[in-house]
This record gives C-alpha cells, sequence and structure tokens, in this order.
C-alpha cells in the first residue's frame, strides 16, 4: 500500500515568498511577504462548534484582522460571525447550524483572503468541500488517538529515529555531493510539533489546523533569520529507512532533500495510539 507523503518548499527574498504545496510533484505561486490567510470553516469539538480562523503572516507593521463567517444562500450571503483582533491571529467561532459556511478575512490595509466553501451537517466528520478542481494529493490517513511520542531526552536534539533519518537523507545528499545536513533544535521542535499535531487531530496537510504554514511554524518555534526553507511530510511508514526510501522516490521530495543550499534540518515523528507514525522534515538555509 502506498504511504502518504507531502512536500512544501519555500524560497525567500525581500521581494517575495514562493512555496510548493503538492504531495507527487513541486509548483510554485508566488506571494508577497506579508499577507493574509484563512482556514475554510471545520466543525471542532463535542459541541460541534463551527470554526474558522485567520492570520496576517510575515508582517512587520501592526493592523486590524477582521475574519467574517459567511453562509452561502440564494440571494446576499449573510454573516452569521463576525470579529477583529490586532494581534494578528484570530479564530471565531459558533454553533452548527446545517449549511455552507465559508470565511473572509481582512485587514485594513487592504490585504485579504476568501476559503472554500463547505457544506456542514452539523454531525461528525460531515465538512464536505463544494465541487472544485481537485489538486494531485495524498488520501487522508484515518487512524484515531492520542499520540504515544515520548519527547526526546534532555540536552539533545531528536530521538534515535528521527536522528536515523537525519543520517539516511545525509547520505543520499552526500551521493548528490551536498554537504550533510545539521539537526538544528528549533526546525526539530517546527517538525515533532507538527507531526504531533496531526497525530493528535487525524489529518496530514502542510497547513495546520489553525491556519499556520509551514514557515509560520518554524517561527513560532523561536527559528530565526534563513534565506529558504521547505518541508517534506509522511505518514505511515514504519522505520526511518522506508520514510526516507518513500521520499527520495517521489520528485518534489527528493528535490528538497537534495537541494545543496539547504545547510539545516529538523526531523519530527510522532505516533498515534495505533502505533502509526507521522514524519516531517524542515529544512533551512542559514
Amino acid at each position: 500500500m502506498r504511504r502518504p507523503l507531502g512536500v512544501l518548499a519555500g524560497l525567500v527574498s525581500a521581494a517575495a515568498l514562493c512555496t510548493t504545496t503538492t504531495a507527487a510533484e513541486a509548483a510554485t505561486a508566488p506571494q508577497t511577504a506579508c499577507r493574509v490567510s484563512v482556514a475554510k470553516p471545520r466543525l471542532s469539538g463535542t459541541a460541534l462548534k463551527i470554526v474558522a480562523s485567520a492570520a496576517r503572516r510575515g508582517c512587520f507593521n501592526s493592523a486590524l484582522l477582521r475574519i467574517r463567517i459567511k453562509q452561502a444562500v440564494p440571494g446576499r450571503d449573510p454573516v452569521v460571525k463576525s470579529g477583529a483582533t490586532r494581534t494578528g491571529r484570530l479564530t471565531l467561532a459558533l454553533p452548527c447550524k446545517p449549511g455552507t459556511y465559508y470565511a473572509v478575512a481582512t485587514d485594513y490595509r487592504g490585504a485579504t483572503a476568501k476559503s472554500k466553501a463547505v457544506r456542514l451537517t452539523c454531525t461528525p466528520g460531515s465538512a464536505t468541500p463544494t465541487p472544485s478542481p481537485s489538486p494531485t494529493g495524498s488520501p487522508s490517513p484515518t487512524p484515531t488517538g492520542t499520540p504515544t511520542t515520548a519527547p526526546p531526552p534532555s540536552g539533545t536534539v531528536g530521538t534515535a529515529e528521527e536522528n536515523e533519518v537525519v543520517r539516511l537523507t545525509n547520505a543520499e545528499r552526500a551521493k548528490g555531493g551536498c554537504k550533510p545536513l545539521t539537526h538544528d533544535p528549533q526546525l526539530r521542535a517546527a517538525a515533532f510539533g507538527h507531526s504531533d499535531d496531526m497525530a493528535k487531530n487525524n489529518y496530514f496537510d502542510h497547513t495546520s489546523r489553525d491556519g499556520r504554514s509551514f514557515t509560520d511554524r518554524i517561527r513560532a518555534a523561536g527559528f530565526t533569520g534563513g534565506t529558504s526553507w521547505a518541508e517534506n511530510i509522511a505518514f505511515g511508514q514504519r522505520t526511518p529507512a522506508e520514510v526516507v526510501q518513500g521520499w527520495m522516490n517521489s520528485p518534489g521530495h527528493r528535490a528538497n532533500i537534495m537541494n545543496c543550499r539547504f545547510n539545516l534540518i529538523g526531523v519530527g515523528a510522532a505516533k498515534n495510539s495505533q502505533g502509526r507514525i507521522y514524519w516531517t522534515q524542515n529544512f533551512a538555509a542559514r
């Protein structure tokens, strides 16, 4: 059975941020450094609340961020929940009522974003995207439960399993003439945090459930500086050798591993209660 893989890469300059966001191949899409993003509404919690999040990313100035959750109906779509903040990140929640919803975020400097619409029947697992072009990707995993992975020993960077992924990755890079990557504690924290979150919340995506991108997670882990970043994710591979081989067999993932520009790596592996592993590699050049 083919194990899910995901790839994401970013190159940052003073002019633009470019990311690749497919699971089987790489494609770039330029974005401005300061931008507004919004996650599509979803169901959350035992009370089945409708939740949507928005954030301002890469912004050095302050601005009021407003998010509106709208219900798609014939005629003008009504706003069913609205809120604003100056902290740069906001999540809204409201009791679920069956219907089709989407979220719109904007700041007073003119940046705006609109999520995809989803149909919610207010039963667990009911979020269904409205028809849209289907990107290439990997199927979502099905296991649920609380991760059982333990943190690494104090004073070390990563577990033995994660460091074996680093070793095998460097062995592949050596074949292409690339220098070895150093296991960075901040990148490892970002990688493990994402694997742990996917395992806990039963999803498989480069975008966190709260709307954060991989660069948001890297910065939140305390990583500073840098000129380019990338991320590989995978699910279900049983060993470091199996996951590294899977990544090397995928053009997009292989391109991240064999990018000689990168000199730092962070690897995070988290298990769910069934013992299946979510893997994340974060790369950076600094």
